[in-house]
Parts: C-alpha cells; sequence; structure tokens
C-alpha cells in the first residue's frame, strides 16, 4: 500500500472546532474544578502579601503564568480519561477528525473554559503590576506560549499511562514543580546564582524573567534576555509539533 500524502493544510485540522465544542460543554460543566483551579495560586498570593508585599506584583504575574501553566495538567487528564476510562479514544480518531485538530480541539476548550478564573487574577493584578500596553501585550503572548508548551507536553504524556490512579500524582508533581519551585512566583534574582541559567531556559520561569524585567523588578542582561526569549520560543515550537507528530504516530489506522 503506497505511503499516504501528508495532509493539505485546509485538512489537517479538520474536525478541530467541533471538538473544541463538546470540551468546551463538558467542561464548563465543572463549577468545583473551576474555582478550585486558583487555589494555590491564591494561597501563594496572600503569603506574599504578608510576607513581603513588594513582591506582589511579581506573584501576581507569576500567578497568570502558573495558571495557564497548568491547563496543561488537565489536558493531560483530560486525554488520558478519555482513552481509559471512556475508551473514546479510538471512536473519535477513527471519525472525520484529525489527530491534531482532537489534540488542539481539546486544548482549545479547555483554555476557553479555564480562563476565566485567569481574567480574575489578572484584573486584580491591575492594582499592583504598572502595566503599559507593551507590557500586556508581552503578557499575553508569553502566557499563550506557556499554555501552547504545557498543552503539548500534557497531551504527550497523557500517552504513557495505563491507569489514571497513577496520573494525579506524577502530573502534579511535574506542573508544581517547575511552576512553583522555580522563580515564577518570586524574582529570579532570589534564585541561586549557579542554576540561573536552567530557570532561564525552562518556559514558565523563562516567561516569568522576561515579564519581571518588564516591569522592573529585575534587571537582565542582553545575553539572559536571549537565551530566555530563544529557549522560549525554540521549546514552544518544538513541543507542539512534538504533540501534532505524535498525535497522527498514536491514533489507531483505520
Amino acid at each position: 500500500m503506497p505511503n499516504e500524502l501528508p495532509l493539505a493544510p485546509s485538512r489537517a485540522f479538520r474536525g478541530l472546532g467541533a471538538f473544541l465544542w463538546t470540551e468546551l460543554l463538558v467542561q464548563a460543566h465543572e463549577w468545583l474544578a473551576m474555582a478550585t483551579s486558583m487555589v494555590v495560586q491564591g494561597v501563594l498570593l496572600v503569603f506574599v502579601w504578608i510576607l513581603d508585599p513588594s513582591l506582589l506584583p511579581v506573584s501576581f504575574l507569576g500567578a497568570i503564568l502558573f495558571s495557564m501553566f497548568t491547563m496543561g495538567q488537565r489536558v493531560l487528564n483530560e486525554a488520558a480519561y478519555l482513552r481509559i476510562d471512556h475508551k473514546a479514544n479510538d471512536l473519535y480518531l477513527a471519525s472525520p477528525i484529525t489527530p491534531e485538530g482532537y489534540f488542539l480541539g481539546m486544548a482549545l476548550g479547555i483554555l476557553t473554559v479555564y480562563v476565566g478564573p485567569v481574567l480574575v487574577i489578572g484584573l486584580l493584578s491591575l492594582w499592583v503590576v504598572p502595566y503599559t500596553p507593551a507590557i500586556g501585550l508581552l503578557l499575553v503572548a508569553l502566557a499563550l506560549a506557556v499554555w501552547l508548551f504545557s498543552a503539548s507536553t500534557g497531551y504527550i504524556f497523557s500517552t504513557f499511562f495505563r491507569d489514571n490512579r497513577a496520573i494525579w500524582a506524577y502530573s502534579s508533581l511535574f506542573f508544581n514543580l517547575f511552576g512553583v519551585l522555580f522563580p515564577v512566583f518570586y524574582p529570579l534574582s532570589l534564585f541561586p546564582a549557579d542554576l540561573r541559567p536552567i530557570a532561564l531556559v525552562l518556559p514558565p520561569s523563562a516567561a516569568a524573567a522576561l515579564l519581571q524585567s518588564s516591569i522592573g523588578a529585575l534587571t537582565l542582561s542582553s545575553g539572559q534576555i536571549a537565551l530566555a526569549a530563544g529557549a522560549l520560543g525554540v521549546e514552544v515550537t518544538l513541543i507542539c509539533l512534538a504533540a501534532i507528530l505524535w498525535a497522527r504516530r498514536t491514533s489507531r489506522e483505520a
């Protein structure tokens, strides 16, 4: 049988809108999940407010980035749940929907629902963050980059699990490790100097460092800015392409 030709651009994401709408309807009923999605961010912001209010601008920006980052955990959980518990993965992929349309529709549906609590944090941050139009645009661009990285990573990881009970511990550990331990909620200058290059190549902390620099809470050299921005751009592009290719590879052929 001859090798299949690559999908035309017009067909590559076929079914994305339909599955986005399906996922939006499913996620919109999870009121408790939406309410609890901000618990970690709220607790950390309260601690910062009590211990050192001067760090609130940095912490609010970090809370926005962390919220976008943890959406990848929800993509991981949802993709694994559909595949393992509902056995619906093969059904969806046997339909006219393409694997990449399935992945991105799911990710965008989750984003559409869970961006609401993020906007609440964004509105509260207006009281302490010295926004300008340029900083606002930078925040939106970096938040979307972090979301795309985490959603792609979450989808890929979802295919490695065979038991939903194993997911909760590992996914929570991964997303909280890179979103809380590294300098996302606090300035990069408080992170050990020898480890700062590592923080500048990890998407959540790289985006946080660029935002911290933009509001004057951190001084970065031109080399550090280039490292953070370059690493973020390359990693987001590669992991997104990898997720699309992996979705195609792991889909059941008709």
